[in-house]
């Protein structure tokens, strides 16, 4: 972990215990979850107890305590998704990838989670891909999504053994 983007992210709010929320979405924002030794750092810099930086950090669903995947697929599981059998997408999903919701798969490409509402209930049921919205899903075109998505992830690993191979 880089102490010199902490101590950015810190600078001008210690002994701010007002700033906890604000400062956690910093960190997110450049490690892509909170780190403990973060947790740590900030409970010590804001004057927070460790146990209340945590207890924040894990009761926002904004926030991730373990690192994501590359690819991180969200599922609305809203009424008007729900309705629309949002259960077949992340039933879909998890025996895809062979994980579960909040989990990585091993290769650290996907991982999937579940959201109350998306906001966007006439388009449903909604899968959102890195920020991308995929509408009217269907468990069909989910399994397409993710070999596609698979099968770029493949492309650039070649693309980038060969670029090396060549340097050497």
């Amino acid at each position: 972990m880089d102490q010199q983007i902490l101590a950015h992210i810190l600078e001008g709010r210690r002994s701010q215990p007002n700033q906890l929320i604000e400062v956690l979405q910093d960190v997110q924002e450049q490690y892509d979850y909170i780190p403990r030794e973060a947790m740590q750092i900030v409970s010590r810099e804001l004057g927070v107890p460790v146990i209340e930086v945590y207890r924040v950090a894990s009761f926002y669903k904004a926030f991730r305590l373990k690192p994501a995947g590359k690819h991180i697929l969200t599922f609305c599981s809203g009424t008007a998704c729900h309705v629309r059998s949002s259960d077949l997408l992340v039933n879909q999903a998890t025996r895809q990838l062979g994980i579960d919701s909040g989990e990585v798969t091993p290769d650290g490409l996907f991982s999937i989670e579940q959201v109350n509402c998306l906001g966007a209930c006439a388009l449903g049921p909604i899968v959102v891909e890195n920020g991308s919205y995929h509408h009217h899903m269907t468990p069909a075109r989910l399994r397409k999504l993710i070999e596609s998505i698979y099968e770029k992830e493949t492309a650039l690993k070649e693309a980038e053994v060969k670029v090396y191979a060549e340097i050497e």
